[in-house]
């Protein structure tokens, strides 16, 4: 009888943990996030504080109510959660129902199912939508982007640069179809919408940081990004002036934070590469289907929550291979 020795498996460690991959993504996030502020002022500023803050305070809570210990609310998580809500949001929306998006993102996006790790949902794509679908008229009030100018050595403020308003506008999905959008305008931001919908160029360099740091997969975006171009360069060609061009749904709307920030989140997506594959390209499928053709123009945190359901499914059917196992048709020869 042979006897075998009990080893440590082949484990690679890169010296990664979910702190510092957390605040890493925060920090990939922060140029976009300045740009907004520059964009509409100190009510996207607002909208950011009171998110992030809310967040944080929520989940310090539901740890002191679960006897677990309180400091976990600063492992980057929740502040992560409470930013990429606020992102989503319009800049000028009610500081209340921010307070009431975070809190909802946390509590019963994340805390409900157990924590960190365990939560089937993006928090703060599942909060996006309670507060698409409870109140609608404060989520599609978009702010006319009003940035600071800088001419001849002198600074102009805007009057609403420095208030909790602004001049509402249609944005590149919600607008006209017939109406021509500039490529420059959609790609750097020249456009009303979300912080995390006018930063396309910024959410780019963050998103291809975090590839190039390898805490997301390139498997998600690229899979995303040819969901969602696609079927839109397919419809255009057929006809241009029903259906936008593919590289509007790339830089218009949520696509860019969709596809770097929310689609990879490592909970709520698929394990192995062949089901991030067709996760991503999922995500992006659906993503022009309910801009096209359903009642919202914006279509990622729904699209992003119906693939989070088929994740655990799509894991099933695309299990990764065990190593140093053999396929059955290894076996048989």
């Amino acid at each position: 009888m042979i006897k075998y020795d009990v080893v440590l498996g082949p484990f690679a460690h890169n010296a990664n943990s979910s702190v510092r991959i957390m605040y890493t993504v925060l920090l990939t996030l922060l140029p976009a996030m300045l740009f907004g502020v520059y964009q509409f002022g100190l009510n996207s500023l607002y909208v950011l504080l009171i998110s992030a803050l809310a967040a944080v305070l929520s989940e310090w809570v539901c740890l002191r109510l679960m006897k677990k210990p309180s400091i976990a609310c600063m492992d980057g998580s929740a502040l992560l959660t409470g930013v990429l809500l606020a992102m989503s949001l319009p800049p000028s929306f009610p500081l209340g129902l921010t307070v009431v998006g975070a809190i909802f993102a946390v509590v019963l996006g994340k805390q409900i199912y157990g924590g960190l790790g365990q939560n089937l949902f993006n928090p703060a794509m599942l909060a996006r939508v309670m507060l698409l679908i409870c109140f609608p008229v404060e989520m599609t009030q978009w702010a006319d982007p009003t940035p600071i100018q800088f001419t001849s050595g002198m600074v102009d403020v805007p009057a609403n640069w420095l208030h909790f308003d602004g001049i509402t506008s249609a944005t590149a999905l919600s607008s006209e179809r017939q109406l021509p959008i500039e490529l420059w305008n959609t790609f750097f931001g020249q456009q009303g919408g979300s912080l995390g919908e006018t930063s396309a160029l910024f959410i780019l360099i963050g998103g291809l940081y975090l590839l190039y740091r390898r805490i997301i997969h390139w498997a998600i975006p690229l899979s995303f990004f040819l969901g969602l171009g696609v079927p839109a360069l397919i419809a255009h060609t057929i006809d241009s002036v029903r259906y936008l061009p593919f590289w509007t749904e790339w830089f218009s709307g949520g696509a860019m934070l969709g596809a770097f920030y929310i689609a990879t989140d490592l909970v709520t997506s698929p394990t192995s590469v062949r089901g991030q594959l067709v996760y991503g390209a999922g995500c992006g499928l659906l993503v022009w289907l309910i801009r096209t053709y359903g009642s919202y123009p914006e279509g990622v945190a729904f699209a992003v929550l119906m693939m989070n359901a088929a994740s655990p499914l799509i894991d099933h059917y695309m299990r990764p291979a065990v190593y140093g196992s053999r396929s059955l048709k290894e076996k048989k020869s």
